[in-house]
């Protein structure tokens, strides 16, 4: 399993992209139209006792915490998980991803070791490229690699050298 982390996820979400993303998935135009005026030029103004302040931008964008946030993250990633599923038919690895907000799992089950480490490198390749062209970065120096195995004796299991896609060479965790 291969466990991987988006650096600044909310803060480098394309906010032009998503009202684009909600038409594409075909949901109701009220719906687009509710998330362009919620994340793109918002402004307001103060009032303070008799003082009325000019408008000013607050394009806060989607908040970490915010109520929306799991919604629209999901939203963001889904045109991402549709491409990278097709990439992985195609070269026919055999992953399974698991996404959480920010962060994302591979899964790779085989009885190789060697072979699950190919498999998860070559996922984590794609999968860095793709979020890159969707203005998103991989945090790499939080992606952790870890092996499970049924054996009853000591368990030893190689890196996982990144290091040629710019990532980390990874030592599986215990587990």
């Amino acid at each position: 399993m291969l466990a991987f982390n988006i650096t600044q996820f909310f803060l480098s979400l394309n906010h032009q992209l998503l009202p684009c993303i909600i038409n594409k998935v075909r949901l109701d135009h009220k719906i687009s139209t509710f998330f362009k005026d919620y994340l793109i030029g918002r402004k307001t103004k103060y009032l303070w006792n008799n003082f009325l302040s000019p408008f000013c931008s607050i394009n806060i964008g989607v908040g970490q915490r915010s109520a929306l946030s799991s919604i629209l993250s999901a939203l963001y990633l889904s045109p991402i998980f549709h491409i990278f599923e097709k990439c992985l038919k195609i070269l026919k690895i055999p992953i399974l991803i698991i996404s959480f907000i920010d962060d994302g799992l591979f899964i790779s089950q085989n009885k190789s070791i060697s072979h699950s480490n190919i498999n998860l490198f070559c996922s984590y390749n794609v999968m860095s490229s793709l979020l890159m062209r969707f203005g998103l970065i991989v945090e790499h120096g939080k992606t952790e690699v870890f092996h499970f195995s049924r054996l009853q004796r000591t368990f030893n299991p190689p890196p996982l050298d990144l290091s040629t896609i710019e990532g980390p060479i990874l030592l599986p965790k215990n587990s």
